[in-house]
């Protein structure tokens, strides 16, 4: 469509035209996300087929040192003056030998099975004579797993520190070819404390998220790929069956499967997701507004009672909100109903099943946005003072009103700002648990055979949870952790790189 045909529109016209260009875009989004995906695997190999060839030519070119130094990690530093930094390289390589003997071969040897290892039974004395007594669980497939994989980053690591004493070697080697001096620990050291100084504070940060993040994160990873029940020592890899158990279709008995259960739970949850982020973006950004609005008194103090909102924990607002709204004759909220319009029987606001526990959902929504609406208040009220000026006042002189002062200048200014929080809370309330659990605990329940405790206002995350921790079913939680994850970041990622925010960074429009 032309500019000239575009203007012509009336705003609804050209909101349904924005609007159908966005869906239409998605596929074309997509597309270029997983094109860009492939084209990453594909330079990723490349990279680690140049490595390889670059290593190997290095060692044909290289001085005996250098050769050397393949096999004895730090060889060719120590031979040319660079004993610490040689020694430590070397020190390095005997301990991840002994590390491998006494600690890791062991997992690792374990780890394609992973079935536990049990202890012989012992023969016990009893009044009858000799018997055989039980075996007992010696080390239960959980250790092997969460070791087997600390094994293979160990591993990873070293192979990185392997390439790097390599280089080193080399680098040392072509410095006394050349006749140029070659620095001492002393020279690396201060060039680690000077030129190299973000490596020396980076490295403390990714010792910490390899052991404290990436570990548990890669532990989840595989956990779906097996057998993993939490009241069960032995279990091995089933492969792909906990993602074909999420889609079940079959019914056992009278209730539900798990795919109904599954597919269920995800239309609530963008439903949730939906209505949790525009009802908190809209009337925040409506109350913040009004704040800002001139001739609006007492500015100051109305934003103060919004941060003091955010002030009080989060949990405590949510469980002070399930007392309120509690099912009880003597609950704030049947108390006010009870004066108002004279009923006579408790209504259970956050547990009532009628209209598919359509209440309850309601509920949860409107809680979310008294916990939630002070932040995008306080947010959007710093965009609105930043917004300049001159801009309203040549509205203003053009004849425009306030209504298409607001259409043209507040709201394109506000989404091209906010866009990335836009994006981030609508997955943030996708993984939203407090919410849901502190108040509803995701019900009012719905009883299945398969899927027994995923109630009317459980969310994904909520159902992992109930499967993971109230039913042992880890490996299916993890199955379902990594779906939301590849959703999340395909959603997240496509929309961002579609809006203006990412297209146009330096510049508003």
């Amino acid at each position: 469509m032309k500019y000239t045909e575009y203007m012509a529109l009336s705003p609804l016209q050209r909101f349904w035209y924005k609007l159908k260009n966005f869906f239409v875009s998605i596929p074309r989004g997509l597309g270029n996300f997983f094109k860009g995906i492939g084209m990453g695997i594909v330079n990723f190999f490349k990279g680690i087929g140049k490595a390889i060839a670059d290593f190997v030519m290095g060692f044909i070119r290289g001085d005996i040192f250098t050769k050397v130094s393949y096999v004895i990690m730090g060889f060719g530093n120590i031979c040319r003056g660079q004993l610490v930094k040689g020694f430590l390289f070397l020190a390095l390589e005997v301990g991840y030998i002994f590390f491998m003997i006494f600690f890791g071969t062991g997992y690792l040897s374990l780890f394609t099975s992973l079935r536990a290892i049990y202890t012989e039974p012992e023969v016990v004395m009893t009044p009858l004579g000799p018997q055989q007594g039980e075996s007992q669980v010696a080390v239960p497939s959980v250790k092997i797993l969460l070791f087997g994989i600390l094994t293979i980053m160990v591993t990873i690591a070293f192979i990185a520190m392997y390439f790097v004493s390599v280089k080193s070697a080399r680098k040392v080697s072509e410095l006394a070819k050349e006749g140029k001096r070659i620095p001492k620990f002393r020279d690396e050291s201060k060039e680690l404390l000077d030129a190299k100084f973000h490596s020396t504070l980076l490295a403390t940060p990714i010792i910490l998220i390899s052991v404290f993040v990436l570990l548990p994160l890669l532990f989840m990873i595989v956990m779906a790929f097996t057998g993993f029940r939490g009241t069960v020592p032995d279990f091995g890899w089933v492969g792909f069956e906990q993602f074909s158990g999420i889609f079940e279709t079959t019914s056992s008995g009278a209730g539900a499967s798990m795919g109904a259960t599954f597919l269920r739970i995800t239309g609530w949850t963008l439903i949730w997701a939906v209505a949790a982020t525009f009802t908190n973006y809209i009337l925040g950004m409506v109350v913040a507004l009004m704040i800002n609005k001139k001739g609006i008194k007492f500015k100051g103090l109305w934003r103060t009672m919004f941060v003091m909102t955010i002030a009080v924990p989060q949990f405590v607002t949510l469980l002070l909100m399930a007392q309120i709204l509690g099912p009880y004759d003597y609950s704030p909220m049947n108390l006010i109903f009870s004066t108002l319009f004279g009923t006579t029987e408790a209504i259970d606001f956050l547990g009532e099943t009628a209209n598919n526990g359509l209440l309850p959902r309601i509920m949860v929504i409107v809680v979310n946005c008294w916990v939630g609406i002070p932040y995008t208040i306080l947010m959007t009220s710093g965009i609105l003072m930043n917004i300049p000026e001159d801009l309203y006042e040549s509205a203003r002189i053009d004849g425009a009103g306030p209504v298409k002062s607001f259409t043209k200048i507040t709201l394109p200014y506000m989404l091209f700002v906010t866009t990335p929080y836009l994006i981030t809370q609508f997955i943030g309330n996708i993984n939203n648990f407090n919410v849901i659990f502190l108040l509803t605990k995701g019900g009012p329940g719905v009883n299945t055979a398969y899927a027994e405790g995923a109630g009317r206002t459980d969310l994904l995350i909520t159902l992992l949870y109930k499967l993971s921790v109230d039913k042992g079913l880890y490996g299916l939680g993890a199955a379902i952790g990594i779906l939301v994850f590849i959703v999340c970041a395909t959603l997240s990622l496509v929309t961002f790189n579609m809006t203006k925010s990412a297209k146009n960074e330096e510049e508003f429009s």
